[in-house]
């Protein structure tokens, strides 16, 4: 699915948030909306800005423009995008129609994971994006149930990050958000009491850890000390009554501790609400470090059957994200949920006649280049 389109910027050296529409709208209801198709450039008056396919070099409308713009077809009225001055980039942000949207604060992390999927970029992005995120929620109606804030590392945002949930909290108090973090910051007690002092009531924390063995969390992460950060920080989440959940994602570095993994997390996590155990997305980072990384997912069946076990006689709600039902054994296929994102989740040519398609997940959309070789139509 398409995310991101170009063209040629004409007046406006700021970014320009807002809404598509494809219909011309009167005058009171221009000031939000971006108008995308083919228009009279001397109607469009009000509007924030205008993105067509057409070159419009002879003709400039009254509002800020992205012309000769190499695709706009996938863009549906009620979308929200952000026209770039300079490079006359197009990005979507938020599109009403899709289950998974998410808010993207950061390129910045504080870790340098061997698999992370959106590799960490040192640069000043902070300010520009919270400033786009604060008016992305502003213009975000009706509520959606559900929203993630993701990066980089959102902690990394410090009081700004308190900021974009308060807003979230005022403008869309029921929409579930999910905050996707290494947890490292939470080991300090006072980012944790800011953190909490928010006061959100539908905020959940999701946190990943990949090893019983501080040494291999600590590998995994590429960050020393993060182990011990991560648990802590943990810990200082419960005590401050956040809701928390715990990620992990299996590889070759991951698996073989996952038994141990799963009794650590039970013993020492046990106020976590969800623990979930998820597949590896072969984007970012992974691909070069794909020879130390891929297990098929069938020959790991031992270790995830334990550790979904444990857990769950222990009354821990556990899920196994990002697998196909094909190479599951069957006992674990009431907890393989359907997790990838609608926007880069795809079948592939064997599940054409498969008789549980509609339960599986299916695959990211970079699957065709590597999956399990155990993959097969249920008949």
């Amino acid at each position: 699915m398409k995310l991101t389109t170009a063209g040629i910027p004409v007046g406006f050296d700021r970014e320009i948030i807002g809404i598509v529409t494809r219909n011309t709208l009167p005058p009171e209801s221009r000031p939000n909306h971006i108008f995308v198709g083919d228009c009279d450039p001397t109607d469009t008056t009000g509007y924030r800005g205008l993105l067509t396919t057409s070159d419009l070099g002879g003709g400039l409308p009254a509002c800020p423009l992205v012309h000769r713009v190499r695709e706009t077809n996938y863009l549906k009225s009620g979308d929200i995008v952000v026209m770039e001055p300079g490079s006359g980039f197009v990005r979507s942000l938020y599109r009403p129609a899709d289950k998974h949207n998410s808010i993207f604060v950061t390129e910045r992390c504080n870790s340098n994971c061997v698999m992370c999927s959106q590799p960490p970029k040192d640069k000043d992005d902070i300010d520009i994006l919270a400033e786009r995120n604060l008016e992305l929620v502003r213009l975000i109606d009706p509520a959606p149930e559900y929203l993630t804030i993701t990066g980089g590392e959102p902690t990394l945002l410090g009081e700004r990050l308190f900021t974009l949930l308060t807003a979230l909290r005022d403008k869309m108090p029921e929409t579930a958000v999910h905050i996707l973090t290494n947890g490292r910051r939470f080991a300090w007690p006072e980012f944790t009491r800011a953190f909490t002092a928010v006061c959100h009531s539908n905020l959940s924390v999701g946190v990943p850890l990949y090893s019983d063995l501080a040494n291999d969390h600590d590998y995994v992460v590429q960050a020393k000390d993060a182990f011990d950060q991560t648990v802590m920080g943990l810990q200082q989440l419960a005590r401050q009554g956040q809701r928390v959940e715990i990620r992990v994602v299996l590889h070759a570095k991951t698996v073989g501790r996952l038994p141990q993994l799963a009794e650590f997390i039970y013993r020492n996590l046990s106020f976590v609400e969800h623990v979930a155990l998820m597949g590896l997305e072969n984007i970012g980072y992974t691909p070069r470090n794909i020879t130390d990384l891929w297990i098929d997912p069938y020959d790991y069946q031992d270790q995830l059957y334990e550790a979904v076990r444990a857990l769950r006689q222990r009354g821990m709600n556990t899920s196994i994200y990002n697998h196909q039902l094909c190479v599951l054994r069957p006992e674990l296929w009431k907890y393989a949920a359907k997790s990838i994102s609608d926007w880069k989740n795809i079948y592939i040519d064997e599940c054409a006649s498969c008789t549980v398609r509609d339960d599986c997940g299916g695959f990211f959309q970079w699957a065709t280049k590597l999956h399990s070789e155990h993959i097969r139509a249920v008949l």
